[in-house]
């Protein structure tokens, strides 16, 4: 095969991008498809069936990572792939100049040792060498494998071994400490590389992202063409792990076809538009952030702005209103932190009446709630998501005032994304709308409310869990369907919502199921000063509460702060009282506070189904949840085990005589 096929250059991109044409070396099937017939695997080499239908989506031809890649190239070669700010100005890179960036580190992969189905762990912030990284990793046959920030070295290691990963991906000098704790325990390893800034110290086998660029540069265009020939979409090509919030993180390995599949249908179904503009700011390591700022914008030629690490610190603001992108995905506390600067923005403009609730949409047009769009860099999005944990529907009500959709999407690291969407056509408040076409859902074991286990199937449904038998076979039944332990029930036009969590449901010594979230969405909507609203009550007579109150937030730290927000401050002072610390009110009791608090639990509680859900104790915790704290999780997402552990003693006393 020529090399230049695989191996673009500047020359190959006509301006109507007409002349690039790749010749692809097929099975004698016409198919990059391994044979398989079993559905699920966990081994690194494994392949499966593909789930395949006859018509629709389902049916459409696979490809692998590396074609689509290239299908880009030669459409929107000269289109800016991805941008980030270094010293003070935006810089952009080229989908021509990605995919030759991508070749040059795959290269060096090889180069460093990279064997077939090994990892590439990759420790670090979102960015470009993020990106490259990854995709070079695929190209060169290994697995891609993200690792959280905010891992213990430990818990880099248990990544590392688990993929026997080769080369470790280190953002810095901080992450690179991290890992050479346990490099000696980590036998696979066999290089290095470091992404940002310069080493401050030498070791054989360790290089900076500029060296290693350059290392693969007599591995021949052939050597490379023909492992990228040799990849199968029914085969791992990159692994997710889960972040560990109800145990041992596993990783969910993900084909090439679940990747490439639904990046297509999903931005098919939603109307993903050429050269869309993606702010990319989650961790990269959650397969959201993937899917939305990896592949995504490579399938419908987009444009990734990175954020500074500080973004959800309290940075994000600033980045959202210069990047001012077209599609933002959220997690529910990203969007609370947005409403609350919107309300801030709101105090301080010509909008009258109470900023606290949903502003009426008949003034959605207005200049001054166009000011804040503009405030908020959401001014041009036209859609708008939210996902990997429940949000309130007062937090929906909210932006839909200022005519923002906010789409909650559902999806679970094991089904590549969000594959249950609402659309702006046809939105139900609180719904995750339907499955996209090509995926199946079914509620399984329905109780007589029509509430049951959420189960479904697809192209989209992961290969199985790395090394971990046991654990497969607990969520893909002998059929194939994932059973994904989220509760959820079905409308009578087929919409889906979601009650809680199998694992989650707290049951009291009285054998009463209880579901938390919807107890600790009714206190949070009566004390807009509260943070956070855990239930607890398992194997209790009773049920309790743990209530945080909101709190300033280091910005270079993210850890919480003992100074109230000025919407608590503004709360207590109209109360009577004039504290300004979470340790003046903790400290003290302050009666005021206190008061209203009982008060708006009593509330919630005359609303309650029975008296077993009913609150009958409550705390305030000294200083706020945070993933400093560990009590958030790196999507922040709430970690109920941790917490139940983490305040062990503070939930006993309140069940003393």
């Amino acid at each position: 095969m020529n090399g230049a096929v695989f191996g673009l250059t500047q020359q190959h991109i006509s301006e109507d991008h007409s002349a690039c044409v790749f010749e692809r070396k097929k099975d004698p099937d016409g198919l990059y498809v391994a044979p398989a017939d079993i559905l699920w695997t966990t081994a690194r080499d494994g392949v499966v069936r593909l789930r395949m239908e006859e018509m629709g989506p389902a049916s459409e031809l696979p490809v692998t990572t590396v074609q689509m890649f290239q299908d880009t190239v030669q459409y929107y070669g000269n289109h800016p792939a991805m941008a980030v700010k270094r010293d003070g100005c935006w810089k952009t890179t080229t989908y021509l100049q990605y995919y030759q960036q991508c070749r040059a580190a795959a290269k060096s992969f090889l180069k460093l040792g990279l064997e077939r189905f090994h990892g590439v762990g990759i420790l670090g912030f979102n960015s470009p060498e993020w990106f490259v990284a990854d995709v070079g990793a695929i190209m060169a046959g290994g697995l891609a494998v993200g690792i959280y920030t905010t891992s213990s070295a430990e818990a880099c290691q248990y990544v590392a071994e688990n993929c026997e990963a080769n080369i470790l991906v280190v953002e810095d000098h901080a992450q690179l400490l991290k890992i050479l704790q346990i490099q000696d325990r980590l036998p696979h390893l066999k290089a290095i590389v470091q992404y940002c800034g310069e080493l401050q110290i030498k070791r054989p086998n360790l290089y900076t992202w500029k060296e290693f660029m350059h290392l693969g540069k007599d591995i021949s265009d052939f050597e490379l063409n023909d492992i990228i020939s040799c990849l199968k979409v029914n085969q791992c090509c990159t692994v997710v792990f889960t972040s560990g919030t109800t145990g041992l993180p596993k990783g969910a390995m993900l084909s090439h076809d679940n990747v490439t599949w639904m990046a297509k249908t999903f931005g098919k179904h939603y109307g993903f538009r050429e050269k869309e503009v993606i702010l990319s700011y989650l961790p990269l390591n959650h397969v959201g952030g993937q899917l939305y700022d990896i592949w995504l914008p490579m399938c419908f030629g987009g444009t990734t702005y990175f954020a500074n690490p500080g973004a959800l610190k309290g940075s994000l603001i600033p980045v959202l209103k210069e990047v001012r992108p077209t599609i933002f995905f959220g997690v529910p506390r990203i969007w609370e932190k947005i409403q609350e600067a919107a309300e801030g923005m709101a105090r301080s403009s010509s909008v009258n009446g109470n900023v606290s609730t949903p502003i009426q949409s008949l003034y959605a047009d207005s200049p001054s709630l166009q000011t804040i769009k503009a405030g908020l860099g959401l001014d041009r999005c036209t859609r708008l998501h939210t996902g990997a944990a429940p949000i309130k529907k007062e937090t929906l009500d909210y932006f839909m005032g200022f005519n923002l959709y906010l789409m909650n999407v559902y999806g679970l690291t094991e089904t590549m994304g969000p594959y249950m969407l609402p659309s702006q056509s046809n939105l139900r408040i609180t719904s995750c709308g339907k499955a996209l076409s090509g995926c199946k859902t079914r509620i399984h074991k329905p109780d007589k409310n029509g509430v049951g286990e959420v189960c479904s199937w697809g192209r989209n449904i992961f290969m199985g869990y790395l090394n971990m038998e046991e654990k497969t076979n607990d969520v893909l039944d002998e059929d194939g369907w994932l059973h994904s332990e989220d509760l959820g029930r079905f409308d009578e036009d087929g919409f889906l919502y979601i009650t809680g969590r199998l694992k989650e449901i707290v049951v009291t010594s009285g054998g009463e199921n209880i579901p938390p979230i919807p107890i600790e969405n009714a206190v949070q909507k009566e004390l807009p000063i509260i943070s956070n609203a855990i239930l607890v009550g398992d194997q209790k007579k009773f049920l309790s509460m743990l209530l945080t109150l909101k709190c300033t937030v280091d910005a270079a730290t993210g850890k919480p702060q003992d100074y109230l927000t000025e919407e608590v401050i503004q709360f207590c002072q109209q109360l009577g009282s004039g504290v300004t610390r979470v340790s003046e009110i903790v400290n003290s009791k302050d009666p005021a506070i206190y008061n209203a608090i009982h008060t708006a639990i009593q509330r919630v509680n005359q609303k309650s189904a029975s008296n077993a859900q009913k609150i009958q104790k409550w705390t305030i915790l000294k200083r706020d949840f945070s993933i400093a704290g560990g009590e958030l999780g790196p999507t922040l997402k709430l970690k109920r085990s941790f917490i139940l552990t983490m305040y062990e003693e503070c939930i006993e006393e309140l069940y003393k005589a």
